[in-house]
């Protein structure tokens, strides 16, 4: 199976608008700034077709260190999460 990673979106990026590698991954960069600040700031980001960036409260919780069984609290903090949206859960069923 082929990974993907930054470097494979930037160069398709540059393929498919024909400007300069740099221009690509300056544009790239932007999508992935835009989606990381609109979640710090508690905001969804919300791409057609593809789905909904969000972020979640998770709440304190006790848990055990497996090596020690020792429990530890672990404090309450904020996850993104992925809502993928039908239209991709589609086209990876097919």
């Amino acid at each position: 199976m082929a990974h993907k990673n930054k470097n494979t979106l930037v160069e398709k990026v540059h393929e498919v608008l024909g400007t300069s590698k740099a221009d690509a991954e300056r544009a790239v960069d932007a999508v992935i700034d835009t989606i990381v600040h609109a979640l710090k700031a508690g905001e969804e980001v919300s791409i057609a077709g593809l789905g909904i960036f969000v972020t979640k409260q998770r709440a304190a919780r006790m848990a055990r260190n497996p090596k020690t069984g020792a429990q530890v609290h672990v404090p309450a903090t904020r996850v993104p999460k992925f809502k993928p949206a039908k239209a991709l859960k589609d086209a990876v069923k097919q």
